[in-house]
């Protein structure tokens, strides 16, 4: 049974191709979900075509991390139903003080009174863990401020408060952990013109926390001069982050250049991510989508993949020239370097392991 269609003016929906794209979930897989087990239920356009919610993707991202504990796809719906009714009880307990610590610190970003949202702050950090803070506080305030200034009741003010504000307490922490961990290294930046940089530190610290080493550049970085950087800093990939409208030819031009070039997979999360998943797949780079787990979870899965064996004439690969941008646009086989092609491979093998006939 499938949902009414769906209203364009309620919600953002997006086809499968997407949805499968940012959760890592194959379409046979999703079909499955929801004709077997009956755990999705996605709309319908007028012709007949799913198309999925944010909170369908939310739904997908859950029942991925139930499996990812062992738990049994027959299992999923009745565990899935437990916890809602589990959910309306324990909220109140679980979320409350977080719910107060929300509240004040709208309330103090409102008043741009940083003292009262420093002592907050950092009564957080006092009684729990920064991973919790992120997904409890500071990314629930970011969502709060962006609903804000879409509706016209907020001002860019407050989010560049906000954000000067996490910059500094975020960047001290960021410095003091970059010491401590030993993993691949990753290269951050926010695209061209994308100044809203507080999210991508939150998912640089969440990157930590999974062991990665991390160089981060910060907002509004041309992506040609990240070949250079990585090169000399001997990062393993590069992750861009954006949340508004891609720049005119950014995807059709700069980041197929950038794929080709960089010699090490390319990643882009955030809101973008999921509006353009289709452009950022044919330009070569992987979409994260964005859920933080989730994207570690695929960043992760693209390391392993790269470590698969696979012909010497894959591997037989050369160092690329820095070619200046092309006048007349990227062809189609441009927009994939060798890395990009042996991650490729192995997701489309993950995804046709198991397909209905």
């Amino acid at each position: 049974m499938t949902r009414p269609d769906p209203n364009p003016a309620e919600e953002e929906y997006f086809p499968m191709r997407t949805v499968s794209a940012i959760t890592g979930v194959n379409p046979v897989t999703l079909r499955a979900w929801e004709r077997r087990y009956g755990l999705i239920r996605p709309a319908r356009t007028p012709k007949g075509h799913r198309i999925y919610g944010q909170k369908d993707i939310e739904l997908i991202n859950r029942i991925v991390r139930l499996l990812d504990r062992g738990i049994s796809i027959s299992q999923v719906s009745h565990t899935l139903k437990a916890r809602v009714a589990e959910h309306t009880e324990n909220r109140r307990r679980e979320f409350s003080p977080w719910i107060a610590y929300q509240e004040h610190a709208i309330d103090a970003i409102l008043r741009f009174d940083e003292n009262h949202l420093d002592t907050l702050y950092n009564q957080a950090l006092a009684l729990y863990p920064i991973d919790i803070v992120t997904e409890r506080l500071l990314i629930p305030v970011l969502v709060t401020l962006g609903k804000r200034w879409e509706s016209t009741e907020g001002s860019i003010s407050e989010e560049h408060f906000f954000g000067a504000f996490m910059r500094n307490k975020l960047g001290a922490r960021f410095h003091h952990r970059n010491k401590k961990t030993g993993g691949k290294k990753l290269l951050v930046s926010c695209l061209p013109g994308e100044h809203h940089e507080v999210g991508v530190m939150l998912f640089s610290l969440a990157a930590h926390d999974h062991g990665y080493r991390i160089v981060y550049l910060g907002p509004d970085m041309p992506l040609r001069e990240l070949v250079l950087t990585v090169r000399r800093s001997g990062c393993d990939a590069i992750v861009l982050s954006g949340s508004v409208t891609p720049q005119d030819g950014l995807l059709e031009r700069e980041l197929p250049w950038l794929v080709q070039h960089a010699d090490c997979p390319v990643f882009m999360g955030g809101a973008s991510s999921v509006r353009c998943s289709g452009a950022i797949e044919h330009a070569g780079a992987l979409p994260l989508g964005t859920d933080i787990r989730t994207s570690m979870k695929h960043i992760g899965q693209a390391f392993e993949d790269l470590q698969q064996p696979v012909h010497s004439r894959e591997n037989a690969t050369t160092a690329a020239t820095l070619d200046p941008l092309p006048m007349d646009g990227i062809q189609n086989d441009i927009g994939e370097n060798p890395v990009t092609r042996r991650i490729n491979q192995a997701k489309h093998r993950h995804d046709t392991q198991g397909e209905d006939p």
